[in-house]
């Protein structure tokens, strides 16, 4: 199980609640999202603008203002975004604590960085980049370098407004040891959220024993379905005790583990999966299920790394 809250810094009574702000719709409704969250758990929100001098810098040698100058407005621009982000959620929640800040680095490193003292990061699906794959290289990086969980708010892909408010939380469980910060994490979402929790277990192993001298080709699907079964009760053993409230639903199913979980979202209001897999390649930037996920799901998604 993961450690007591007591040790543990994400529980910290200053821990915030970071959103990260770029300017578009999609960041709003992040920033929304996680206003929702910090009201609820009682937490500071912590509104981020990173300037991306990479981008800026590239840019400054096509202009004849100053770099200085050119600096100087983005930092103001800034400025001005997340103050107007901050109003903006003051008028819907008057009481909530926030803060804001704007910081000279690339989006990706700001995020990760305040992940270390955080108690979520949270970002958009999209941001306002016109390159395909820019923002989701950002929102992959983070995913997979943040040292707290990273919540990526995705709308419902039928009505780009919504986001997901109801239905279980859906956990994602491989049966190996780093998925277990992702079971923790998502008893105490269902918990905060007095939802019931979906734990998930996919076991397509079945598929590809025969190439891998694995023992399942030895064993019929109904057969290792039971297994799996075990498996999966004795993961949550543990958790269950510690969360009574949380009405658990199990399911095993013999699939490829990304489809599995990409139907479970279109009913669910958060989805939880940890950084890596079996068979996740080491330095990877995130694992291709749950970067599939971030990429393509109905709801939310929590991203969870393994404890060290």
């Amino acid at each position: 199980m993961t450690p007591d809250h007591a040790s543990d810094i994400r529980h910290s009574a200053a821990a915030a609640v970071v959103a990260g702000v770029d300017g578009s719709r999609h960041a709003d409704l992040a920033v929304d999202w996680a206003a929702g969250m910090a009201a609820q758990r009682g937490r500071e929100l912590r509104i981020v603008h990173a300037l991306d001098l990479s981008r800026l810098r590239l840019g400054i040698g096509s202009l004849d203002s100053p770099a200085a100058a050119v600096l100087s407005a983005a930092r103001e621009r800034g400025a001005a975004l997340v103050e107007r982000s901050a109003q903006r959620v003051r008028a819907m929640l008057p009481g909530l604590r926030i803060s804001t800040e704007v910081v000279d680095r690339d989006p990706a490193r700001a995020l990760v960085n305040a992940s270390a003292s955080a108690y979520a990061v949270v970002l958009a699906a999209h941001g306002t980049h016109r390159l395909p794959g820019h923002f989701g290289s950002t929102m992959s990086a983070v995913a997979a370098h943040a040292s707290g969980p990273v919540l990526v708010v995705r709308a419902d892909p039928h009505d780009k407004d919504r986001v997901h408010t109801e239905g279980p939380v859906v956990v994602g469980v491989d049966g190996g040891p780093v998925s277990e910060a992702a079971i923790g994490a998502a008893f105490e979402e269902a918990a905060e959220r007095e939802a019931e929790l979906v734990a998930v277990h996919v076991c397509h192993d079945v598929y590809y024993g025969q190439f891998a001298d694995d023992p399942h080709i030895l064993y019929s699907a109904r057969e290792v379905e039971v297994r799996e079964r075990a498996v999966l009760a004795e993961r949550l053993a543990g958790w269950q005790e510690k969360y009574p409230e949380v009405t658990v639903t199990r399911r095993v199913s013999l699939a490829d583990p990304g489809a599995v979980l990409l139907e479970s979202s279109k009913s669910a209001q958060l989805l939880v999966v940890g950084s890596r897999g079996r068979g996740a390649v080491l330095g990877a930037l995130v694992g291709s299920t749950s970067h599939a996920l971030v990429q393509h799901a109905w709801c939310p998604v929590m991203v969870v790394h393994p404890h060290p």
